[in-house]
């Protein structure tokens, strides 16, 4: 079977451009549910493998709009589960940090019965760390942080196969409910955590939700090559994405999986118009309602420095704490140095998209853009981020897909009902080893 492109749809209501809620027409909320739905359907629409909500745990009125006002994205993807969308994966961003691994376990095994197995979760660190403040405690360092979610990640996957596939009898002859045999405790007691398990709640459609990993870092890396389904990887370059590309999937090999039993996927904010010239005034646009302090609020969290006080018309300081965004630092840096651009120029570019990848052009500018980087070695996939909805949406939707769709690169239909079948994987098997760790 020919290879097929994978495409997810980050969900940000106001849009990613940080400006992207100002256009005329153009949702101003990331809080309506009903024009949240609206953008789901949309992309089930196109057959877009899966949408996916990022989280943050603190606000700023300065951060991007979708981030400083936003629903809880657990209970938002119930709601999409149940409110008409069928096909369409949904993909959640919780901590490993702030959050319990017996709660994410139940959460998301919740979220895949509700949607009939079309759950995944997004598991991050959480590099921002004024959400200490918010549960009281101190924010752990980045190695501390990875060293947490390797084991949090494990007691997760341990948790949701604690139960076999035929656990729940319901046996009204005998009145045997539950097979206490087929029912197992976890007893995990590692470095941080203590859980006995089992979960409360059986086996989910998928056997397991799929795991996302973000991280870019060595430990991020590592951590994705170990544990992970599908990785969102931050990009500006096609030659350092081919390379970083294969570097992930090598690492894939040497943890013992097979290259494609993860797919990576670069997250790209195309902005779409008839003419590469009328898409590039449509950028021109957005970057005219830029506000500096949003700008630059943005910049100093992806480079890990306080920007503030620094001119923009002079040379890019040195980056700051390497405790931040491994990945959006590495990649805005890299290719700041590869174009000799000043800060004024890096301030664009990640006002524009927040650091990631900006694809301006006529949707076959776009198309063939993505079947390049999909078909040499740089991705398997996209994350696409509409600059604003829901028009950018409909424009990739009705214009760039089926040029990929006719090229043979993408889905006219979707093949199967839950988030696995439209990555092609397997129904994950009932691993039988406990996690790592002493059992109690």
């Amino acid at each position: 079977m020919k290879r097929k492109m994978h495409l997810g749809l980050f969900l940000h209501g106001t849009g990613s451009h940080i400006a992207g809620w100002r256009p005329t027409g153009a949702i101003a909320s990331n809080q309506d549910f009903e024009a949240l739905k609206a953008i789901v359907l949309e992309a089930e629409r196109a057959k877009f493998d899966m949408v996916f909500v990022g989280d943050s745990l603190s606000s700023d009125p300065y951060a991007h709009p979708s981030y400083a006002a936003r629903l809880e994205p657990l209970t938002l993807l119930a709601a999409l589960a149940a409110s008409g969308t069928k096909f369409i994966g949904l993909a959640a961003t919780a901590s490993t940090t702030y959050c319990a691994p017996y709660t994410i376990a139940r959460a998301f095994a919740s979220l895949d019965h509700i949607s009939g197995g079309r759950a995944a979760w997004n598991a991050v660190t959480t590099t921002d760390a004024a959400a200490a403040a918010n549960y009281g405690v101190e924010h752990p360092n980045h190695a501390q942080r990875y060293q947490i979610a390797g084991e949090f990640i494990d007691i997760v996957k341990g948790l949701w196969d604690c139960w076999e596939d035929d656990a729940i009898v319901a046996d009204r002859q005998t009145g045997t409910y539950i097979d206490p045999e087929k029912v197992r405790p976890l007893g995990h007691e590692g470095q941080y955590f203590k859980v006995k398990g089992p979960l409360n709640i059986g086996r989910s459609p998928q056997g397991r939700p799929i795991v996302i990993q973000a991280g870019g870092s060595e430990a991020g890396r590592a951590l994705a090559a170990r544990v992970a389904d599908v990785v969102f990887s931050v990009v500006q370059d096609f030659g350092e994405a081919q390379k970083d590309y294969a570097a992930l999937k090598s690492l894939v090999e040497a943890s013992g999986r097979p290259r494609d039993a993860v797919t990576v996927m670069p997250g790209v904010m195309p902005v779409v118009a008839k003419s590469d010239k009328e898409a590039l005034e449509k950028l021109n646009m957005l970057q005219s309602f830029v506000d500096n302090k949003n700008g630059i609020h943005i910049l100093s969290d992806r480079l890990g420095i306080d920007l503030t006080d620094y001119n923009l018309d002079g040379p890019i300081p040195e980056a700051g704490s390497t405790d931040t965004s491994h990945a959006f630092a590495r990649a805005i840096l890299s290719k700041a140095r590869r174009e000799n651009m000043s800060l004024r120029d890096v301030y664009n570019l990640v006002a524009a998209s927040r650091g990631h990848w900006v694809l301006c052009g006529s949707p076959e500018t776009i198309a063939t853009t993505l079947i390049d980087w999909f078909e040499n070695g740089a991705a398997d996939g996209f994350n696409v981020m509409p600059a604003y909805f829901i028009d950018q949406l409909t424009e990739f939707a009705d214009q760039v897909v089926p040029i990929l769709q006719e090229k043979g690169v993408f889905r006219k239909e979707y093949t199967g009902r839950t988030l696995r079948d439209h990555f092609g994987l397997e129904r994950a098997k009932r691993n039988n080893a406990l996690p790592l760790g002493t059992q109690i």
